[in-house]
């Protein structure tokens, strides 16, 4: 009877353990997803005001880059250009835009104020330039979701010359941009974002160029910091380059190759991000333009692997 009995609770404690130790395991991978939310939802704000400003950047080259500009000339699509007079040796430009971009994928409004040095032209190295983004609103035409930035950047032409002459008359040219912006996001929150990103275009001009990003700020022991600031949630972020962005004008300005790590230190939780990888979250051939990257997420003793896409 004793041996029944002792057989018995055996069982019973057994199975308890296996309880036990189940409760623990599920505890410990828990919805990962919820883990890694606020680092996935940065990536994506990220992602998404990089690809709006370097598009606004890139009508600012344009615009610089055009000899004796005259109010009635529009070179980006759906905008309009004016000049004012120079005031202390320093000649205004505004674009305004209200409409679709080229590509018909955002719908823009607002405008954007360049400020350069009057009689020093562009293209001569070391020239700076002060651009604003003044309520200046962008609707991803697929999604319908909107931001809204007002920003102080300033963008050096380190090289000189223009992103014209790649593929003729220069084989490389680098810019250094710097400043702040104020982003309000679609769910009514703004937050301050700090910016300090080299940009290095190579390739051919008009259709076929490549940019390659990395990261110059510094703040305490972080280094290569690209962007920095407080995210949606309310958490000081910082974001390093640790590999070159390559991004690709045939693959609609998609990054193709490179790594960066965003890290939120008050959470104790950071992503590598890795770019180039196609629809089945396999990296993409040479020359294939990826539709996904792959974010690698740790928080405390927790990390998992997600793909999303670009």
């Amino acid at each position: 009877m004793k041996t029944k009995k002792f057989f018995s609770f055996a069982l019973m404690l057994i199975a308890v353990l296996g309880l036990t130790l189940s409760g623990c395991k599920k505890d410990k991978t828990e919805d990962p997803v919820a883990d890694s939310s606020s680092l996935q939802q940065l990536s994506n704000d990220e992602t998404n005001l990089e690809a709006v400003t370097d598009e606004t950047l890139n009508d600012v080259e344009a615009i610089l880059s055009q000899p004796g500009l005259k109010s009635t000339e529009v070179l980006p699509c759906n905008a309009t250009i004016d000049s004012t007079a120079v005031i202390n040796d320093t000649i205004t430009i505004y674009i305004t835009y209200n409409g679709l971009n080229c590509s018909g994928t955002r719908y823009r409004t607002g405008q954007v104020e360049i400020r350069r040095p009057y009689g020093v032209p562009w293209f001569v190295a070391g020239t700076t330039v002060r651009i604003k983004h003044i309520n200046f609103t962008i609707t991803k035409v697929t999604t319908g979701k909107s931001i809204t930035l007002n920003s102080v950047k300033f963008i050096k032409n380190v090289s000189g010359g223009g992103v014209w002459q790649l593929g003729n008359q220069a084989q490389a040219i680098v810019h250094r941009v710097w400043g702040h912006v104020n982003i309000t996001f679609d769910d009514n929150t703004t937050k301050m974002w700090n910016v300090a990103r080299q940009k290095t275009y190579t390739g051919i001009f008009p259709h076929n160029l490549v940019l390659t990003n990395i990261g110059f700020g510094t703040q305490g022991d972080m280094t290569n910091l690209v962007v920095w600031g407080v995210n949606r949630q309310g958490e000081q972020f910082y974001t390093q380059i640790l590999e070159p962005v390559v991004i690709r004008q045939v693959c609609g300005w998609d990054p193709v190759l490179g790594i960066k790590k965003h890290s939120i230190p008050g959470d104790n939780k950071s992503a590598t991000l890795t770019f180039g990888y196609n629809s089945n979250n396999q990296p993409v051939a040479p020359g294939q333009c990826p539709t996904k990257y792959k974010l690698d997420w740790e928080k405390n003793n927790q990390s998992g692997t997600i793909y999303l896409w670009l």
